[in-house]
């Protein structure tokens, strides 16, 4: 068969610096390819010279039989491009944007209207296409933008990290939509940052550099895992990564959440050292064993010690203790509501976050987590209730709380025309420091951001792990007992995720009081404590591990099979399953009663001689809490007021 996506030696060159580096894959109709890799390794441009925007230095690519150099106007015919950047029209409607690019595209008149139809019922989006499209949450946004690539039915779709800044109930509608379009025999090139996605993927290339440095199937990708995973967990994690960290500094230790992950070669002889030392220091925990690599830790284990990387990895810069309010409590709302116009943005949300507290605050694109965050730091008037950030009183001490916080909005930030040092100098001034301080704490941001050598770079030539630090530093440059965080991992490869989250963890245990909203799922388990809002309401507080248990009614069964998307709906159809998604290379399936669904899972898969075949039930993911608790809130509210917050 044809390769639909083909790269012969692609090259791309930006003066010296070479971007993309003799890469060559082919795609197959029907195949869903995924490309990843860190910030910086060249993802995006391979992408653009794919897509005939971007014209190669070397080499060539062909897409769907067209030369991409001889004929870029057929390759435009043959394919939809979605890059990071919204090609929306903010002031059209859904429907004016799918017409105008219906139009763009040259989709005659005949059968338009029904293509249309099809494309608003396939994405959910026929309540909404009225609506503007600066007026949709982020999920429904990167949604619309694939109905409008999607208007002329391309045999090529190049997706450039199509899911950033996306909720989990958004994420598993765009896959469905994708594996709906493998179907029509569509070949389909992603990156993506959530690499629980690329165990999706037909196969996997792991770029580095510009060099594509291995193709494999997701089942291949865990033998190149150097090293095994000796996985403890613990309600003492963060001291227990401490401790693993000085005493046995040779081991690679990681701190997710409730659990340290030692990455070692021994395995026997490691569990003995670290089972020692948490005896020796008195440190308790609840399970000491191997864990099988993930597709993330396989990716971070070949890459971390790369050279390429040792400027984000020079080590953390202290992070100095703050001056902390007299009050215990760091941040208290009451009944806090913002209305515009018609619409209630929040409704009378209440909690309360103690000092030194990493304070997680999830909900679904649009669910009104940016409005509350922006009202605390004093940027928004709430139009009701009462609430105080540091002592400040958020109604009438605005400015104050500007002044004693640290803000990381969404998006960096940063002076992008500015250089490294420009912005430190710059926000130095914006908080008041001295001259002295100023440079006392220009030489700590420089470390801490890892960016010594570049401080007269200019930031827009940034990798997105160095811009999203050096905005940390920027946000704490003043040292405020109190940071808000707001999406500040999106879209930045793993290994600068889990760089990210060491300085958090550092600036907790220092006594800061870190407020955080993210879509990572994963990241939701390394908080203290966390906060459910959906359409404006308050749905559910507490522990990670008090939400699963609690929280989670139902009983989650995970299936691991061959073509996990293929058996979805006869798998939903049974009548002991309650639910099925995909998660990671294979389904999780909600059941009231896991003990009579397994049995008909396992009749079902057999009958259609699946094999092999993994069945167990498991404990619930943060992911299955969430969308747990959103469809248990849907059915408590009319449909029509679910759909105006979609």
């Amino acid at each position: 068969m044809e390769a639909a996506i083909l790269a012969e030696e692609l090259t791309k060159r930006f003066g010296e610096l070479t971007a993309v580096d003799r890469l060559s894959l082919a795609v197959a109709p029907g195949e869903i390819f995924g490309l990843v890799g860190p910030d910086g390794a060249g993802k995006s441009t391979t992408l653009r010279m794919l897509a005939s925007i971007m014209a190669p230095s070397d080499g060539r690519a062909v897409i769907a039989g067209c030369d991409t150099r001889l004929d870029p106007e057929g390759v435009k015919d043959q394919l939809a491009y979605m890059s990071q950047r919204f090609g929306l029209y903010q002031d059209l409607t859904v429907l004016e944007n799918i017409e105008f690019y219906a139009d763009l595209y040259g989709v005659p008149q005949q059968g338009r209207s029904a293509r249309i139809n099809e494309l608003l019922d396939f994405s959910y989006m026929r309540p909404f296409k009225q609506r503007q499209a600066a007026k949709l949450s982020g999920g429904m946004k990167q949604k619309l933008q694939l109905v409008c690539a999607l208007i002329h039915t391309p045999k090529v779709l190049l997706l450039d990290e199509p899911t950033n800044g996306v909720d989990p109930v958004s994420r598993r509608d765009f896959w469905r939509i994708l594996y709906d379009l493998l179907k029509q025999g569509v070949a389909i090139l992603v990156t993506t940052a959530y690499l629980d996605e690329a165990e999706r993927c037909n196969r996997v290339g792991l770029l580095h550099h510009g060099k594509l440095l291995a193709t494999v199937v997701p089942a291949e990708v865990k033998q190149l895992m150097l090293g095994r995973i000796l996985t403890i967990h613990s309600v003492q994690a963060r001291a227990i990564s401490r401790l693993l960290r000085k005493q046995l500094p040779a081991l690679n230790v990681g701190l997710f959440g409730s659990q340290v992950h030692v990455v070692c070669e021994d395995l026997a002889a490691t569990e003995r050292q670290v089972r020692q030392a948490l005896d020796d220091a008195n440190l308790p925990f609840t399970a000491l064993q191997e864990q099988p690599p993930s597709i993330e830790d396989v990716f971070v284990s070949a890459l971390a010690d790369r050279e390429a990387l040792a400027p984000e990895n020079t080590g953390v810069a202290s992070i100095a203790t703050p001056k902390l309010p007299e009050n215990d409590i760091a941040v208290e709302v009451h009944s806090l509501t913002r209305r515009f116009g018609n619409f209630t943005a929040v409704d009378q949300v209440s909690f309360e976050v103690p000092q030194g507290q990493i304070f997680g605050f999830l909900g679904p694109n649009g669910a009104g987590k940016s409005t509350v965050i922006r009202m605390l730091c004093g940027l928004l008037t709430p139009t009701a209730g009462r609430g105080t950030v540091g002592g400040y009183d958020i109604n009438r001490q605005p400015e104050l709380i500007k002044q004693h916080i640290g803000y990381m909005s969404q998006k960096f930030s940063l002076y992008e025309d500015l250089t490294v040092e420009e912005n430190i100098e710059f926000y130095g001034g914006i908080y008041g420091l001295s001259s002295r301080r100023r440079g006392e704490r220009m030489k700590w941001a420089l470390q801490m951001a890892g960016l010594q050598q570049h401080q007269r770079s200019i930031t827009a030539i940034l990798s997105g792990g160095w811009k999203q630090r050096l905005a940390l530093a920027c946000a704490i440059l003043h040292e405020p007992p109190i940071v808000f965080l707001d999406e500040p991992t999106s879209g930045v490869d793993p290994i600068s995720r889990r760089q990210f989250w060491e300085l958090i963890y550092e600036m907790a245990d220092s006594g800061v009081t870190v407020f955080v909203t993210t879509h990572y799922m994963e990241e939701a388990e390394y908080c203290d404590r966390l906060a459910m809002i959906y359409r404006g309401q308050l749905i559910a507080v507490g522990t990670p591990h008090a939400l699963k248990t609690e929280r989670m009614h139902e009983q989650i069964i995970d299936v691991q099979c061959p073509r996990p998307q293929e058996w979805m709906q006869p798998l939903a159809t049974l009548s002991a399953v309650r639910n099925v998604a995909l998660f990671g290379a294979g389904l999780h399936i909600v059941a009231t009663d896991a003990a009579e669904a397994i049995p008909t899972i396992r009749a079902e898969l057999a009958r259609h001689d699946v094999s092999p075949v993994q069945i167990e039930q498991i404990a619930p993911s943060m992911e299955d809490v969430f969308i747990s608790l959103i469809e248990e809130a849907d059915q408590k509210q009319p449909v029509a007021a679910a759909q105006e917050w979609r």
